[in-house]
């Protein structure tokens, strides 16, 4: 079966920077048109000044627009899955958005747990509600959430994010066995700790003697590249992937199993 996916229109959520914008760009160069739904235009990747759209526009042959989208407002979210029309509606929508801190657990506020559950879980929820309405209505899609390995068992200092990306996970399962028969896949890629804006500016751990002791639970021994997780969504949502439904596919080098 054929990774390509001619005629498919995707809806990715933090499409600006780092994962979100690696994935944009996958599924541009195997034939997708691309809605980049995002709170900034601008790149956040080092050396890049160019905007996502851009890209897709100067390295493919297909269509890319940017939408401003806060994914903790639904409403933002159903306006940038209603953009994919001028493509032919949303094929393939990829919640992507999502922000990561850590944090001594006894200090958390209520407004500090709530900003990020607000992005990392309700923004995948109705996103995967908008996404799904529309595609029911259609021939069917695909929905990818974003979670990642603390979604997948608990870090110490990471109590919210790890309780966010858990839900993304469960969210998922839950929602491939509402969808599937409806035509709708829905799987989730939990990545590992990707060379990205996140990881060496938001929460620095690449570049630092803490990561550099980290990579040795890595067997891969390097840090994972935004490309190593597009290249896993384009397959979930290619022809390739369409026995694959409600499954939690795992980018991190190994780590997650072996240590």
């Amino acid at each position: 079966m054929s990774l390509a996916l001619e005629d498919q229109t995707a809806v990715v959520t933090g499409g600006s920077s780092g994962i979100g914008r690696a994935i944009s760009v996958a599924f541009a160069a195997e034939g997708a048109d691309v809605v980049v739904a995002d709170l900034q235009e601008e790149s956040r990747d080092p050396d890049e000044h160019r905007t996502t759209a851009a890209v897709v526009a100067e390295e493919t042959d297909q269509s890319a627009r940017f939408v401003k989208c806060d994914v903790s407002d639904p409403d933002q979210t159903r306006a940038a899955v209603e953009a994919a029309e001028a493509f032919g509606g949303v094929t393939c929508m990829v919640n992507n958005a999502g922000i990561f801190h850590g944090e001594e657990f006894t200090e958390v506020t209520e407004d500090q747990f709530q900003t990020l559950i607000d992005v990392n879980l309700k923004g995948t929820f109705f996103g995967a509600q908008a996404a799904a309405s529309a595609m029911i209505d259609g021939d069917g899609g695909t929905i990818i959430n974003l979670s990642s390995v603390a979604g997948l068992r608990g870090s110490a200092g990471y109590a919210t994010y790890c309780a966010s990306k858990g839900g993304v996970r469960l969210l998922t399962y839950s929602l491939a066995a509402e969808l599937g028969p409806q035509g709708v896949r829905v799987n989730a890629i939990h990545p590992g700790i990707i060379d990205t804006a996140m990881t060496t500016e938001d929460v620095p751990i690449i570049g630092t003697d803490a990561g550099d002791e980290y990579m040795q639970a890595v067997p891969s021994r390097r840090w994972g590249d935004p490309g190593d997780v597009a290249d896993a969504a384009v397959y979930l949502a290619s022809d390739a992937g369409d026995y694959v439904n409600g499954e939690s596919l795992t980018v991190d080098g190994g780590m997650t199993n072996t240590t």
